[in-house]
């Protein structure tokens, strides 16, 4: 299997709320929320997102200074185009605004930020940035806020956030909870190998042994220091298996 896990925009300002930032990289000047316990909170990275019926896979925790809480998906998992719809700079995409069912939690949260939107709204060229942004953030419901910690099943983290991409050779780790797994979670942990970085450090090719299957879209992925890599867009047959994620942040904006 290959896999594309693209990268974070580097600046969410355009977002309409205050820019959120990873729960693992939390500013002095923002009190972290309190989370609740990893082995007991039904809100984390990896439970099921739903969005006008497509499911994937959460990524990442983020909170702003007012203590808001978001989840992250990928933002194709709002598309409109299909499965062949991967250009966030032409690709349609539900509004923000959206309601997103998230799995956890006692109420709908709102998509409030999508790279493929923002992208659009900004004029974006960059071939790139348009193949491989691929970040969406669900604003949970304030109901749900202490329903929440932002540990990853299984492997921990995040750490912080990986800058420098990857190399061939590195390791890297992810979670998915696609529903074709019927509830089966052996198979939800993944450990693979990077192949290099790609697309002008926007994406970077993994070999995985559990390969990433359609519903893990979106799943977080960390480097061997537990740091945040990017996120899983797509999935494709390949003559051997490997797959790609993209960096956490990019040095690119949207």
């Amino acid at each position: 299997m290959r896999f594309l896990a693209r990268a974070f925009a580097a600046a969410l300002a355009s977002v309409s709320v205050a820019v959120p930032v990873i729960a693992a990289q939390a500013p002095n000047a923002a009190a972290v929320p309190t989370w609740a316990p990893a082995a007991t909170a039904p809100i984390h990275p990896g439970v099921q997102t739903v969005t006008a019926g497509g499911q994937c896979t959460a990524n990442f925790v983020f909170y702003d200074a007012s203590n808001t809480v978001y989840i992250g998906q990928a933002a194709h998992c709002s598309g409109t185009g299909g499965n062949t719809a991967t250009n966030g700079c032409t690709s349609g995409s539900l509004p923000i605004g959206t309601a997103v069912q998230v799995g956890g939690a006692s109420r709908p949260g709102t998509m409030v930020y999508n790279s493929w939107l923002t992208m659009q709204a900004a004029g974006e060229t960059n071939p790139d940035a348009c193949a491989f942004n691929d970040l969406a953030l669900v604003k949970l419901d304030p109901a749900d806020f202490g329903k929440v910690n932002p540990s990853i099943p299984f492997w921990g983290g995040p750490t912080g956030i990986d800058t420098n991409g990857t190399v061939q050779g590195e390791n890297v780790y992810s979670y998915g909870n696609s529903s074709l797994r019927g509830g089966v979670t052996q198979l939800s942990p993944k450990r693979g190998v990077s192949l290099g970085d790609n697309g002008n450090g926007w994406s970077h090719d993994v070999y995985t042994a559990s390969p990433g299957i359609p519903g893990d879209s979106g799943s977080a992925f960390v480097n061997a220091s537990g740091a945040a890599l990017g996120v899983l867009s797509t999935v494709q047959i390949a003559p051997i298996g490997f797959a790609t994620p993209r960096p956490a942040m990019s040095g690119a904006d949207p």
